[in-house]
């Protein structure tokens, strides 16, 4: 008598089987930093919008705002969202320090790499794009200087990145076309090199990729399209005196210190297309 259904030779059942019983790989841990300071009218919108685009990334995303000394109640905007969005935390610093709370933030991370965004500086094909590159990069930074990149911000915005990026390369001379936009680190990395970070305020995340360069981890750097959504909150004259001060006395610590930490070098890599990104025009 033949069989009723078509049932799968030992073989092909005992194969069949096995496929399905495999589990799937982990998704990759994805920690985001956004340091706010006093956001009270912007911060709920753009938390809404953030946390919708982490959850097309394929990875396990947690968003962790760190408020640092405002006055408004830009906390408590976010703490009541942190009910409704479990991969939203919360950490308060009682100043006001942007440098400050990256490092706090950084040094908080539990994820596989972590993402520095602004609150109005944030793109999900950045994040994408990170972890496309696997196991090539330490560190990968979105720029606003690499051919490809569409920069369309204010006149005054972009003379004050090329001059910033002339300081990077005469003053502390680097190799890096832009550390004060997008970036993602390892988590290793942080661990290395965030404790023995001493700037604050403008040049954390500065003083991190340039520490990260001398030491020998490799840097990927992506082009990037960058648009004015509002103006911006800092004042660039207010900045200018505080960050050149901030140059030399890195310069002369990076002289000085000599890290031991050294994994095999790499050159910087330039993907082809531009990042979609939102952005004040920081910096």
């Amino acid at each position: 008598m033949g069989r009723v259904y078509d049932e799968p030779e030992p073989e092909e059942r005992s194969s069949s089987y096995t496929r399905s019983a495999m589990p799937e790989p982990p998704l990759p841990r994805v920690s985001v930093v956004v340091p706010v300071h006093n956001e009270a009218d912007y911060v709920t919108e753009a938390l809404e919008t953030l946390l919708a685009e982490m959850k097309t990334v394929r990875a396990a995303v947690t968003v962790t705002v760190v408020e640092n000394g405002s006055t408004d109640e830009t906390a408590a905007l976010v703490e009541g969202m942190t009910a409704t969005h479990p991969e939203l935390r919360l950490l308060r610093l009682p100043v006001g320090d942007y440098g400050l709370a990256m490092r706090e933030g950084f040094l908080a991370a539990d994820g596989d790499w972590v993402v520095n965004f602004d609150i109005d500086y944030f793109s999900a094909a950045f994040v994408d794009e990170v972890l496309d590159h696997g196991d090539d990069a330490d560190l990968v930074l979105a720029s606003k200087r690499l051919a490809g990149s569409d920069d369309r911000r204010s006149p005054w915005r972009r003379l004050a990145t090329w001059t910033f990026n002339q300081l990077l390369r005469f003053v502390l001379r680097s190799a890096v076309s832009d550390t004060h936009g997008m970036k993602a680190v390892r988590r290793e990395v942080v661990e290395a090199l965030a404790p023995v970070v001493r700037s604050t305020q403008d040049l954390f995340d500065t003083e991190l990729v340039l520490r990260a360069e001398r030491a020998g981890y490799r840097i990927v750097e992506v082009p990037a399209r960058v648009e004015e959504l509002r103006p911006a909150k800092s004042s660039l004259l207010r900045r200018v005196p505080r960050t050149l001060a901030g140059i030399w006395r890195l310069r002369r610590e990076l002289d000085r210190d000599r890290l031991t930490t050294r994994p095999r070098p790499r050159e910087p890599r330039r993907t082809r297309g531009p990042d979609r990104r939102r952005t004040s025009g920081g910096g």
